[in-house]
């Protein structure tokens, strides 16, 4: 099983529900889809992963590459979690510069935070 996702948008901020694998096949794909739709906006972002069975050093140096465009374009980049994602994320201490969620709505409240701070 590959990766496979859904885009909701809102005012201020999309959210990216994603099942399957975030790996090497998966990852050049995921990066371009994502990439793009961080450029187009809104900025903020946030990534459900609570579905993905799998991440490996692929699809985390994604996740940091898309966590400086979202910075770049003036927002920011949730992630809602699951323990082994979790777990895959802390091994290479990124909890923090991943901003780590473990549900939407705190991810929505980080959100709107940050974007009163660039207001």
């Amino acid at each position: 099983m590959s990766l496979r996702g859904t885009r909701e948008i809102q005012e201020t901020y999309q959210i990216f529900r994603l099942t399957g694998l975030l790996d090497a096949f998966s990852e050049p794909t995921f990066r371009k889809v994502l990439g793009t739709h961080i450029e187009e906006g809104p900025h903020h972002v946030i990534l459900v992963l609570s579905q993905i069975d799998f991440v490996d050093s692929s699809g985390l140096g994604a996740l940091v590459q898309l966590v400086k465009k979202a910075q770049t374009a003036g927002g920011s980049l949730q992630i809602v979690t699951n323990a082994r994602v979790t777990q895959t994320v802390k091994l290479v201490r990124l909890e923090k510069f991943l901003s780590l969620q473990e549900n939407l709505d705190a991810a929505i409240a980080n959100v709107s935070k940050s974007d009163k701070k660039g207001k």
